[in-house]
């Protein structure tokens, strides 16, 4: 029986203002004592602009983790890194059981053994109509089209009403792997009525209906039979019909396959070991490879966003595997590229073209159909659902704004809730519970340090300005051992005095100390204040810029 005080919340704690890192909760109960329930746990990934050297960013879950104790279960819709890449990072932080379909398991386990999570740490979990009891919630997983096989909404049941949460989907009836969208299942999932549809809105803007992913075949297969020499193709490793289209395609025009890649080979060894891929052409080693005709081979090979250590981003600066490119070979990128990543894309382009390959992306939509519900397919999602109200998730805010929109469009009520925005769900409408402070928690190398600590901003402030470090020697008496000497790191060795760097600063910071008194020197503090000033001032007057600084005072005693 619900409570006159239990309330249903809604928080997003990333992927609510951004595509990636999605993390979202749910929540019944008392307010401030609800049981809760997470629904996926992304990471982004990082750029050279605003996180340098940083390995993956993850949501930060520090008010989950203060609340473990209430956590039911963690509940993954599919695959995407940006839905299941942290399970392993933050097990150790949330401890609650994960529950998975098989192949969503499968790539999970892997990750959750990385991290010495134990084998309870996951559970596999059917299809609708099998459901997950977690606490005062009832979970099923209801399987949706997407790009990527086994992806799943779900279904969540609370003494206020059920939820539909509709992960990452595309209206597709022939995917090519994976599960058709199924509108009747659908239509009886909502048939109890709906409180509220937590929707994709990565698509918004794509005024035209999506495309099934089975009509990308004879142009992939024309293709193969058109290119003159070796074909390498890239899509986004996690794509498994894609990589069977593309496979297939090469197949039929009388090539042989070959896999580069470590993500493209475990999709694929996956795929067939939980029974969703069991007739995916014979692929050929790279050693066999190398040995046969061009004209014969595909490369299906990672790195359709540009990453730097991706195959496709080896084989651009020589060679990956013994297998190298040359003039008449073709080069398909299968894929979208993701808004941010279009440099390394563009750099990996030019690297092929500069060998004399034919590069073709795919502009005109012809090699790609992407795996988000557009516009015409989020209304109809809408009519078939008919919830009470519609909230927009995976987007950036724009996408969120539009998608209320699309909603106002047929009468119906939407909200934007960003990361860190509660939303009480329990009336008819919804309403802003509270906010919660939200961020992101970075990977940098095997620690996890958070956005705010400094160690990044730091790090740019070094790139963007440069490093001098200034050593001195004090002895027992107070005084200076000799001159302070200085080393640069990432500066210019001549300035404007046309002297070498070093040797002004060093001839300014020595008139600095030895006119210093002795209670000066003895001022730890204010000798280091003034060192860096001095330094910082100089290295401006000579480069134009001030570097951080670094100042090590050395006592003998």
């Amino acid at each position: 029986m619900k409570s006159g005080t239990d309330r249903l919340i809604y928080l997003p704690l990333g992927g609510a203002g951004e595509i990636g890192m999605n993390a979202y909760v749910y929540g019944y109960g008392a307010p401030g004592k609800e049981r809760l329930i997470v629904v996926d746990l992304g990471v982004t990934f990082p750029d050279m602009d605003g996180t340098p050297g940083v390995d993956l960013i993850l949501p930060d879950v520090t008010w989950l983790e203060e609340r473990r104790d209430r956590i039911e279960a963690i509940f993954i819709t599919h695959a995407h890194e940006d839905h299941v890449g942290a399970v392993g990072l933050l097990w150790d932080r949330l401890k609650a059981p994960i529950y998975a379909r098989k192949f969503t398991g499968a790539l999970a386990r892997m990750k959750l053994d990385d991290h010495g999570a134990p084998e309870s740490a996951l559970r596999i979990v059917g299809a609708w109509p099998e459901t997950v009891k977690a606490g005062p919630f009832t979970v099923g997983f209801v399987p949706i089209s997407h790009s990527i096989p086994e992806s799943a909404g779900l279904a969540i049941d609370s003494p206020a009403g059920r939820v539909v949460h509709s992960g990452d989907f595309k209206i597709d009836t022939a995917p090519v792997v994976g599960e058709a969208f199924d509108r009747a299942l659908w239509a009886e999932v909502a048939k109890p009525g709906v409180k509220a549809l937590i929707c994709d809105s990565t698509n918004v803007f794509s005024p035209l209906p999506g495309r099934s992913e089975s009509t990308l075949s004879p142009a992939i297969e024309q293709f193969m039979k058109d290119a003159a020499g070796m074909v390498v193709a890239t899509t986004f490793a996690s794509n498994v019909a894609r990589l069977k289209t593309i496979a297939t395609a090469a197949e039929r025009a009388g090539r042989s396959v070959c896999l580069l890649g470590r993500a493209m080979r475990k999709m694929v060894d996956t795929s067939k070991s939980t029974g969703l891929l069991n007739d995916f052409p014979n692929v050929v080693s790279p050693e066999d490879a190398a040995q046969m005709p061009r004209n014969t081979v595909l490369l299906l090979v990672t790195g359709s966003q540009g990453e730097r250590r991706a195959a496709s981003a080896q084989l651009a600066q020589g060679s990956y595997l013994g297998l190298s490119l040359k003039e008449g070979d073709t080069f398909l990128f299968s894929s979208k590229t993701i808004p941010g990543n279009e440099r390394g894309v563009i750099r990996i382009m030019n690297a092929f073209s500069e060998m004399g390959v034919d590069v073709v992306d795919d502009d005109g939509g012809k090699y790609h159909v992407s795996g988000h519900a557009n516009r015409p397919d989020l209304s109809e999602m809408h009519d078939i659902i008919d919830p009470q109200v519609i909230i927009p998730m995976h987007g950036e805010h724009r996408h969120l704004r539009e998608h209320v929109k699309l909603a106002a469009e047929k009468g119906r009520t939407g909200i934007v809730a960003v990361n860190g925005m509660m939303l009480d769900l329990s009336g008819n409408a919804p309403k802003v519970a509270e906010y919660v402070e939200t961020g992101r928690t970075y990977l940098d190398g095997s620690v996890q340090i958070g956005a705010m600590d400094g160690v990044v901003r730091d790090r740019i402030r070094m790139a963007l300005n440069g490093h001098v470090t200034v050593t001195l020697i004090i002895d027992e008496n107070d005084e200076p051992l000799g001159d302070p000497w200085v080393e640069l790191m990432g500066l210019p060795e001549t300035g404007r005095s046309n002297a070498a760097l070093v040797e002004v600063l060093e001839e300014d910071l020595s008139q600095y100390i030895n006119r210093a008194a002795a209670k000066t020197l003895r001022d730890e503090d204010k000798l280091e204040k003034e060192l860096k000033r001095i330094t910082r001032q100089t290295s401006q007057n000579e480069i134009g810029k001030k570097p951080e600084v670094t100042i090590v005072v050395s006592r003998l005693s």
